[in-house]
Formats: structure tokens, C-alpha cells, sequence
């Protein structure tokens, strides 16, 4: 009789499936956060949508023309038969606002499996010298302490089953500078510097968290000129799209992942950020 490591693995078809996901910033289809929403359906997980669409309208890529409605019915129509989806509109600047969504997902799905923190500040932002304690506060508020909060959350609900995971995300600022957006890349930044000591901390309780770098995704929010200069930089000749890094990430979500831990990873199609 072989012993259980040396038997050929057999894939689950559904390997997330009585899994439960919470992904927030998940409201325009162009974004990460509904590539992500949709792998994580198709492998069977239920889903809590985090959404907030009001800062969507004064990014470069504007909100969903369609609204969040397109969104959910987007994810809705690759649920597996058995599974669920709940959603709710929520500014994670606010301090208490981590905790009640994460109270708010696991009273509506029973238990949180899964936690993907995609939401993000971008804007708003500049170089050293054009700082002001604002530009670092509220992006520190958004991206970083919710972030942080939320993991917190989410732990304390977990009753140790296995599958926990969490996953930040970063944007790879240990990798090259962003001069026009300190607090940005400050607050991101830390993300990928926490990630081994919450990982340390979560071990005991079986949930993973490991933080991606997606590296430039065209959600659309650089214009046609910056798209066709940075193009090139990648060996394949186009920027990521928001399936690149969802990829990864539904990944991580799954058993196969479960030795994955305090990783920061990066999935940036062999980007060359110089000549």
C-alpha cells in the first residue's frame, strides 16, 4: 500500500468549494478586485463583496460605467450551484469600519475562510517636498491600517479550520522608486514589511497571509501614452491584466497553497523598470 505523499494528486474540480471569501475593493470590472471575486467563484468559494464606489469616479479609470450591479451579476454567473454571494458599501477610512466588515461577511456567510485586502488609495498623492500630513494619513488610513485591522478581524472569527488564508497587496515598492506618490509607496510599502510578523502570528490558528505585488496591471487608469511607453518593458510586450495576478491569488486560496506563508510575491510578467 503506498504511503498517502507518494499516490498520483487528483485536483479537485471545486477545491474551494464550502469555502467561504471576503475580497474588498471589488467594484469596477476593470479592477483586480472582480478578476479575483471571479476565480475564486469559479473554484467554488462563496463570496462577500467589499465595495466602495465613490472614490471610483475620481480615478483615471473612472467608476464601472454599469455600476456595482455589473460587478456582482459578473461574479454571480460563474458561482458554483451551491454556492452564495452578499456584498455591502463600505469606507474602510473609517477606524471602526474593518471590524463591521468583517463581522458583517461572517454573520451573512456563517465563517470567513478566505480574506483578500485588494482595496486601495491611489491619488491624491506627490513627491517629496508637495507632502502634507493628510496626503500620509489618509492613505496610511486606507491602505495600511484598515488593511491591518481587517487581518485582526478576521482572525479573531477564525476557529482554526484549515484553509485560512489572507492575502495583502503591495506594488512592489522595494523593487524601484515611485517618486510622485510617497505616500503611496509608504503605505503599501509597509504591507510587504508586516507580512512575516502577522504570518508568524496567524500560524497557529492555520491561516496563511502572503502579500502579492501585481506589478502594472491596466485597470485603466494610465493613460494611452503611459500604457504604450512602459509596453516594451515587459517581454511580452503588454502590461498585466487583472486575471495575472487573480490568478496567483485564487491560487494561494486553495490546499495546494497551504505551505505558502509570509511570502511577498511577485507577479509582474518579467517587468524591467530600467533600460
Amino acid at each position: 500500500m503506498p504511503e498517502p505523499h507518494d499516490r498520483q494528486p487528483r485536483p479537485a474540480l471545486l477545491p474551494l468549494r464550502g469555502r467561504v471569501a471576503l475580497v474588498t475593493g471589488a467594484s469596477r470590472r476593470a479592477g483586480i478586485g472582480h478578476a479575483i471575486a471571479r476565480r475564486l467563484a469559479a473554484l467554488g468559494a462563496s463570496l462577500f463583496l467589499h465595495h466602495y464606489t465613490q472614490p471610483d469616479h475620481d480615478q483615471p479609470g473612472g467608476a464601472d460605467p454599469e455600476g456595482r450591479r455589473a460587478v456582482i451579476d459578473s461574479v454571480i454567473d460563474v458561482l458554483a450551484e451551491t454556492a452564495v454571494l452578499h456584498h455591502d458599501e463600505l469606507d474602510l477610512a473609517d477606524s471602526d469600519a474593518p471590524h463591521q466588515l468583517i463581522t458583517t461577511a461572517a454573520r451573512a456567510l456563517g465563517h470567513l475562510d478566505i480574506l483578500v485586502c485588494n482595496h486601495a488609495r491611489s491619488g491624491g498623492d506627490g513627491p517629496l517636498g508637495a507632502l502634507d500630513a493628510d496626503m500620509l494619513d489618509t492613505h496610511w488610513a486606507v491602505n495600511t491600517r484598515s488593511t491591518i485591522l481587517l487581518a485582526q478581524a478576521f482572525a479573531a472569527q477564525h476557529d482554526g479550520r484549515p484553509g485560512g488564508r489572507i492575502i495583502f497587496m503591495t506594488s512592489g515598492q522595494d523593487l524601484g522608486p515611485m517618486r510622485g506618490e510617497v505616500a503611496y509607496a509608504a503605505s503599501k510599502g509597509a504591507l510587504a514589511s508586516i507580512a512575516r510578523t502577522l504570518a508568524d502570528h496567524l500560524a497557529d490558528q492555520s491561516i496563511t497571509l502572503n502579500t502579492i505585488n501585481p506589478g502594472p496591471v491596466d485597470t485603466g487608469y494610465a493613460p494611452l501614452e503611459v500604457r504604450d511607453a512602459l509596453r516594451y518593458r515587459f517581454p511580452q510586450a503588454r502590461w498585466g491584466v487583472p486575471d495575472d495576478p487573480a490568478r496567483l491569488i485564487a491560487w494561494l486560496a486553495t490546499d495546494d497553497a497551504a505551505w505558502v506563508t509570509g511570502q511577498t510575491i511577485n507577479t509582474e510578467g518579467g517587468f524591467r523598470r530600467w533600460d
